[in-house]
This record gives C-alpha cells, sequence and structure tokens, in this order.
C-alpha cells in the first residue's frame, strides 16, 4: 500500500465524525455505536494512528490538523 492511496470508508467516516459538533454528554460516543458500529474505544485508536497517516493528512488537512494540535497539547500537560 502506497501513501498516496485513498482512504476507506471506514477511516473517513471517523474523520467525517470528527468534523461535527455534538450537544450533550455521550452523544458522539452514541454516534459512534450507532453509525459506526465501532466501541469508543476502538474509535479513538482508529482516529488516533489516523493522525499520523499521511493520507489522512491530505484528505482532510483542516480535522488532522487540529487534531494534531490538541494531541500535541495533551501530551505536553502530562
Amino acid at each position: 500500500m502506497t501513501a498516496m492511496e485513498e482512504l476507506g470508508a471506514r477511516e473517513r467516516a471517523v474523520l467525517a465524525m470528527e468534523r461535527r459538533g455534538f450537544a450533550g454528554p455521550g452523544a458522539k460516543e452514541r454516534a459512534i455505536r450507532e453509525q459506526l458500529g465501532l466501541a469508543p474505544v476502538r474509535y479513538y485508536q482508529l482516529l488516533n494512528a489516523l493522525l499520523d497517516d499521511p493520507r489522512a493528512l491530505a484528505h482532510d488537512p483542516v480535522t488532522v490538523n487540529r487534531l494534531r494540535r490538541v494531541r500535541d497539547t495533551r501530551r505536553d500537560e502530562r
């Protein structure tokens, strides 16, 4: 698999989920289960791997860069 190949449907769906806003506690986790059929823990594992995937950056640079900044800030706070 080359870095220039397209993301799969699941990876695109994860990035699309991150672009959405969610109202209320638990709304995002409920949407993850209902719309993607994933446990939230697995979703966040996939998301974290996507943040390091150059295909994800090429597909949605705004979302990926925003999430990288959030991740880096949280790491620096630890």
